[in-house]
């Protein structure tokens, strides 16, 4: 059969990297103009693919907004090839949500100019998901191409030959694990294998004699993929003049320039039936492991924690709200929703949120991410006062406060809520300031007390707090600034799944509870569940007093010298620290019945930075696991703050931790040992909870075997275990050798963005105050069968909780309007669906057993896809092991 090259000319377009985005987007414009251009004078020059993502359409187009027919008619045309993602996200570091509403907006973006390319195109991803087969199923997409995960691959991305390979030809099955699968389309000699193809005639016949033979070494079939473009690559306009060379010159094989529908049709009829199938995750695990890019999970951790923050209120407040609003029967605009959405995910392309670009690009991402957060913070409190306002509030007297707490989970849960009460204000009427402060806080505090919508009493604690300035917005008025007289409330409330419940505060004679959950001796936390108690260093032992299993030496750090970059880790020469033996001073800074935090304080003495002869390995841009700089001699003082956080009726410790960070050129971790022997352990993925080996595989070289987590990671066997649940912490190892301890990544501080040259990076040193929270968990057996798996899920979901005037409206005092059952499954998304007509509902089952879903409200319920495409009517179905599932609800809820 004769063989076929097929040609693609595009560009792979990193919105921003080395550069930062403006500079960038000049170029593409440029780009643009001579593509469009082109099209226009050449018609031989038959397409381009314009790298996946449509966002760079709305890049072009608001410099030359009167080109959008234009481009129109080039993709409807087949010349320009877009879609089907919004942005080319990273895979691991972006919700499992924010995975579903990239192809999803992109996908429409792309229908509005034309048809997507309906191809999972994936060339630079730092590896994929392994529910990504089942996602492209389900969006109509049965072919995926990537260039990482698969085979070795070594410095520049370039094939290395192994023993064993996980596939042998660039052409393999690809499948999810529920069994979904696409052809997945490997860059076995990368997504520039046809890059600047010479016209010249003694050049190209070198080029195609080592070209051809390279891809020919990996094809299953006749058919040659060759991509014609790299990072930022202009476009190659003499290339049909260099196909019409290559044919002359190799007249038995066909030179075409293609495009990856064509190309694909063509694969799919000569693929041979011993292509190789993957199953799962493409993480690169059958390499040397010094080019897995796995350490941009812990560049720029600040990155990843306002992502997390904006993700969560979009997700699990915002969306929602808006969700039981429809579902109430009110008029919803969901405009607002996307637009937030799409503002949050220009900060998720892979050079982006992993913090592998130079310090401009991350400066510009954090006002985007607080441009988001503010927008996702406002629809929240706009949507909570509008579900109040039809709340019956009465009935507790003019004096009660009702304080509305909305849960967006879900799942019911049981916590302590918090927040800021004024319970008398003073509005401004000309009277003089100082005299309006003196008079309020010249007056008694109260005493307050808490009840639930039966008049049952809530267990709640009540602080005082200074009288401060605030002011109210009328929807029919002018601005009301006043002084108003505040009061902090703790509140341990059972809250709905996906619903609200109402609490009342009255001023009255509140009884006395003696019990706190700090011991008398500041050392120890207990509740009903944990026991933690306190060393002299500040590491802690944690019983579980649900099995008596005892966990000690919990909470040591460990910090390394790294002499990396902002994509890999690498150590430095030199002894890795530990606060193991190291006095730290430990405070009770809390200690109620409802909560009790201590605070442990360590002034660790760390190197100062790499030694001198790191500057000499960097300027020679030498590849960094040939690096061999040690640690300087000079030392710095950074204090570190770890704040223990137990609460009443809890099974988790809540850690909060911040450093006021001196040192350059390192890395901390903590260290949680579960003395659980095991071969595998579990960790938060993409719509799974992904099972991985405690040990790589024999190609490995690195001394280092991180991971990316989402959420969570948990070690254990059916006698004794530990799961951690961080917030916007995304990386983790796993010690065998040491106790078999969870190593969870803090804090990582480079001096350079690595890759291809010499671009130095101060805003990667981090210095100053960083932060992070995460959770402990004692467990035992497969978290995937544990009813804990939801509240390790959501562990940082938070309701929203607000203080609302009295009103009578129609709703109840409490509500959950969650319309389905979900047996033995997790619910990621409730939101309004992108008609407007639906509520979507979005569950995964995590692996174990079957799941069950069935309607409960007496809303018609309907089967669909990720695109909210209507699969028909149910009552209730089974759910196979490791399947997605969205829903409709159509119609209302009413109480």
């Amino acid at each position: 059969m004769k063989t076929s090259a097929h040609i693609i000319a595009h560009t792979h377009w990193d919105r921003e990297w080395y550069r930062p985005f403006e500079h960038h987007r000049h170029d593409f414009v440029v780009l643009m103009n001579q593509l469009l251009a082109q099209f226009e004078q050449d018609p031989s020059f038959a397409s381009f693919h314009l790298d996946g993502q449509t966002i760079l359409l709305a890049d072009y187009l608001a410099v030359h907004p009167e080109k959008e027919e234009t481009l129109k008619k080039w993709v409807q045309a087949g010349k320009l090839n877009i879609g089907p993602w919004y942005v080319l996200q990273d895979a691991f570091l972006t919700s499992a949500e924010a995975n579903v509403r990239n192809l999803l907006y992109g996908m429409a973006d792309a229908r509005r100019f034309g048809e997507p390319v309906l191809i999972g195109y994936f060339p630079d991803t730092f590896g994929i998901y392994g529910q990504a087969p089942q996602l492209l199923k389900q969006a109509g997409i049965t072919a995926a191409a990537f260039g990482r995960g698969v085979k070795p691959t070594g410095f520049n991305n370039t094939v290395s030959d192994a023993k064993a390979f996980e596939s042998p030809y660039s052409e393999l099955n690809w499948s999810a694990p529920d069994g979904s699968s696409v052809l997945g389309i490997l860059f076995a000699n990368w997504y520039s294998n046809g890059n600047e193809i010479p016209v010249n005639e003694n050049e190209a016949k070198a080029y195609w004699t080592t070209k051809l033979a390279d891809a020919k070494k990996y094809a299953s079939t006749s058919h040659l993929l060759f991509m014609n473009g790299c990072d930022h690559q202009p476009v190659q306009r003499n290339l049909p003049e260099a196909i019409k060379t290559a044919q002359a010159l190799f007249p038995h094989i066909q030179f075409i320039q293609s495009d990856f529908t064509s190309y694909i049709e063509r694969v799919r009829t000569e693929l041979p039936p011993t292509i190789q199938t993957i199953t799962g995750e493409l993480r690169n695990q059958r390499t040397d492991g010094w080019s897995t890019l796995v350490n941009t999970a812990s560049s720029r951790i600040y990155l990843k924690q306002l992502n997390e923050k904006a993700q969560m209120l979009l997700e699990k407040q915002v969306e929602p709200l808006l969700a039981i609003e429809w579902l109430l029967g009110h008029e919803v605009d969901g405009a607002y929703v996307r637009y937030a959405w799409k503002q949050l995910m220009e900060n998720h392309p892979h050079d982006s949120i992993c913090g592998c670009s130079v310090d401009e690009v991350h400066e510009e991402m954090v006002v985007r991410f607080q441009k988001t957060i503010q927008l996702a913070e406002r629809l929240a409190e706009a949507s909570i006062d509008r579900l109040a306002e039809q709340v019956d509030t009465t009935g507790f007297g003019e004096e009660a406060i009702p304080i509305v707490c909305f849960n967006g989970s879900g799942h019911a849960s049981e916590t302590v809520v918090e927040t800021d009460i004024a319970f008398e204000k003073k509005y401004f009427t000309g009277e003089a300031f100082a005299a309006m402060l003196q008079q309020l806080d010249e007056k008694p505090f109260p005493v307050f007390k808490a009840f639930d919508s039966a008049g049952n009493p809530v267990e709640a604690t009540f602080t005082q707090m200074e009288t401060a300035f605030g002011y109210e917005l009328p929807d029919d008025g002018f601005r009301k600034p006043y002084y108003a007289r505040r009061v902090n409330m703790q509140a341990h409330v059972k809250l709905p799944a996906f619903g609200y419940t109402t609490i009342y505060v009255l001023q009255g004679k509140q009884e006395a509870n003696g019990e706190t959950i700090a011991a008398a001796d500041g050392r120890s936390l207990e509740n009903e569940w944990l026991k933690v108690t306190i060393h002299d260093d500040g590491s802690y032992d944690m019983i579980c007093k649900q099995t008596g299993t005892h966990y000690p030496n919990l909470g040591v750090y460990e910090d390394s010298g790294d002499i990396g970059n902002e994509y890999m880790y690498k150590e430095a020469n030199g002894t890795r620290l530990t606060t193991k033996g190291h006095e730290a001073t430990v405070e009770v800074v809390k200690n109620t019945a409802l909560e009790a935090r201590i605070a442990i304080i360590h002034k660790w003495e760390l190197p100062k930075s790499a030694d001198r002869s790191f500057v000499d390995e960097k300027r020679e841009l030498r590849w960094h696991p040939n690096r061999q700089a040690g640690r300087s001699d000079e030392q710095v003082t950074c204090e570190m703050v770890t704040t223990l956080s137990l609460q009443k009726n809890s099974r988790r410790l809540s850690v909060n931790w911040s450093i006021d960070n001196q040192a350059l050129d390192h890395r901390i971790r903590v260290l949680y040992p579960t003395s659980a022997r095991c071969q595998t352990h579990l960790a938060g993925s993409v719509f799974e909870v992904a099972e991985r080996s405690n040990t790589p595989s024999k190609e490995w070289e690195n001394p280092s075997f991180d991971h990316h987590m989402q959420g969570y990671v948990a070690v254990g066997n059916e006698e004794r275990g530990v799961a951690i649940a961080a917030f916007g912490l995304h990386e983790y190892e796993v010690l065998p050798e040491s106790d078999y301890s969870i190593a969870v990544t803090l804090l990582r501080a480079v001096s350079e963005m690595g890759d291809w040259g010499d671009f130095p990076t101060a805003g990667a040193q981090c210095q100053g105050k960083q932060t992070a929270q995460w959770s402990v968990y004692p467990m035992h057996g497969d978290l995937r069968k544990s009813e804990r798996l939801p509240n390790i899920y959501h562990a940082y979901t938070q309701p929203v909780v607000k203080q609302v005037k009295a009103s009578r409206g129609s709703l109840p005092h409490s509500f959950e309007a969650v319309p389905i059952e979900a047996e033995n499954m997790v619910i990621t998304a409730i939101k309004l669906a992108e008609d407007g007509k639906a509520a979507a509902i979005r569950a995964f089952q995590p692996g174990v057993g079957e799941g069950m879903v069935q309607s409960c409200t007496g809303a018609s319920l309907f089967r669909s896809t990720i695109l909210e495409k209507d699969l028909g009517e149910i009552q209730s179905e089974a759910v196979r092991p490791y399947q997605i599932k969205t829903y409709l609800v159509k119609g209302v809820s009413r109480p």
